[in-house]
């Protein structure tokens, strides 16, 4: 059965790559027993055996169906769907093809024609906003590669960009925006050694040239941020770096930024997007502590946010919800790329958050935070290299939204509880004595604590309580 599908969708692949069309009305069925037209005023169904989903609570057995997330629920004071404000990722959701460093592409939707014209890029876009539309969900993100092919020149790409950004603003109508926009300096050989710390000084200025291009049309199809992802911005080898000039050349870059934010009235929020390595071995936006070092050091502090990348996170030695916590308290969590890694995999999988305890971090900062807003959670997830069929983009959807729901619900439930909070305020109950709140507002000068100390002699620790701690977070999941 397997290899009978597998069958039908090379022999599909192959009919369309010739332009061999048949009789009717043009459908792209999910079971890949039909056929594409090319033209770029298609308009048929992609998805035609998945429904729109809807919520149907816990008990349900249906897979294309929410048991969690429930959009129009209200929990501490908002609704569901405000809390989360999910995007679906355009490179991973249309463009991803299942191929690694090991191995070739293993997806061939039915809608692919091979090739990575204009008109495809049209019909990709129709494609992402039907799954909008039935997974219910308002808002996407994209970089500008993605949506629409690299041009032979910098003004070609531009066109190429424009006419697939008037399509996506028409299937946008009144109800749909991009969470973020982007640019991607780091597939072009030009940026092999970054866009924004390439020893070129045309480098540079092409980098700025497609940042500006990105920014304009983010800002025209109603994008709520926009974000910087320095994958190339780093080093291999420090011998031939001048490390100094390159972040102040990034800040430079990050300035522009800023001022042409504000002289085409973009009120989106401008986001940098923290990761450690790969492909670099070296990034300089390492992890969200280096990336607040960093703008604290440019007085870049009041113009930009973090994105934070669970993923990425990992990849840093750090959890998730320790980054979302160092990006809240110093005031810069601003969206949350929502996947995953591996542990026993030592790259970037970009996985669909499946683990409820993660989730459950992840939320406690979120509601801390107030919520992301005008941030949100994109799902910056691809399918496995195994997964194979076009239902498959919705099962794995369902999944990570459902995980965060359900995560939302149990951090809910901690707060709504009280007992973690409690625990961890007892901890530090002696520097809510009067002596305590004096050191806190920096009055506990070295003379006066040495008195202290011989007065009060050895301290007493007592214990952490790290298993009660444990053990009420786990009954709240």
């Amino acid at each position: 059965m397997k290899g009978g599908r597998i069958l039908l969708l090379l022999v599909c692949s192959s009919v369309i790559t010739l332009g061999v069309f048949a009789a009717g009305p043009p459908t792209c069925p999910a079971d890949l027993g039909g056929k594409c037209s090319d033209s770029e005023e298609w308009e048929g169904e992609f998805f035609p055996g998945i429904p729109k989903i809807k919520y149907e609570g816990p008990s349900s057995k249906n897979p294309l169906a929410f048991k969690w997330y429930n959009a129009e629920e209200e929990i501490l004071g908002k609704k569901m769907k405000d809390w989360m404000r999910f995007s679906i990722a355009f490179w991973h959701t249309f463009r991803g093809t299942g191929g690694d460093p090991f191995g070739a592409p293993t997806k061939y939707w039915p809608w692919e024609d091979g090739t990575n014209s204009l008109a495809m890029a049209k019909r990709r876009m129709r494609a992402n906003f039907e799954f909008l539309e039935k997974i219910g969900v308002d808002r996407w993100c994209f970089h500008d590669r993605d949506i629409a092919p690299d041009g032979e020149t910098l003004e070609e790409s531009n066109k190429n960009l424009d006419e697939v950004v008037a399509l996506a603003k028409e299937l946008q109508e009144t109800n749909i925006r991009p969470l973020w926009g982007t640019a991607q300096l780091f597939m072009h050989p030009r940026y092999m050694h970054g866009g924004a710390t390439s020893s070129e000084l045309g480098v540079y200025a092409y980098a700025a040239a497609q940042v500006k291009k990105a920014m304009e049309v983010t800002h025209y199809l109603g994008g709520e941020n926009y974000v910087f992802w320095g994958g190339r911005e780093g080093y291999q080898s420090l011998l031939n770096t001048d490390m100094e000039r390159e972040l102040d050349h990034l800040a430079r870059f990050c300035e522009a930024a800023v001022a042409y934010k504000k002289k085409i009235g973009f009120n989106g929020t401008l986001l940098i997007e923290p990761k450690p390595q790969e492909p670099t071995k070296h990034q300089y936006d390492w992890d969200a502590a280096t990336t607040a070092n960093f703008l604290r050091k440019y007085g870049l502090i009041g113009e930009f946010k973090l994105n934070i990348e669970c993923n990425h996170a990992t990849l840093s030695g750090h959890s998730c919800h320790h980054e979302l916590e160092t990006a809240r308290i110093n005031g810069l969590l601003g969206n949350i790329d929502a996947n995953t890694g591996d542990p026993q995999i030592g790259w970037d999988t970009d996985q669909f958050m499946t683990d409820i305890s993660e989730a459950t971090m992840v939320m406690l900062s979120v509601i801390r935070n107030g919520g992301l807003a005008p941030g949100g959670f994109n799902f910056d997830a691809k399918l496995r290299r195994e997964s194979t069929e076009v239902e498959d983009i919705f099962l794995a959807h369902i999944s990570g939204m459902d995980t965060l729901a359900r995560g939302l619900r149990s951090a809910a439930k901690l707060i709504q509880d009280g007992s973690l909070a409690e625990l961890v305020r007892k901890r530090y109950q002696s520097f809510d004595t009067e002596i305590g709140a004096q050191v806190e507002a920096g009055k506990g000068d070295f003379e006066t604590l040495e008195k202290l100390a011989m007065k009060w002699g050895e301290p007493k620790v007592p214990s952490a309580k790290q298993e009660l701690a444990e053990m009420i977070f786990q009954s709240a999941l």
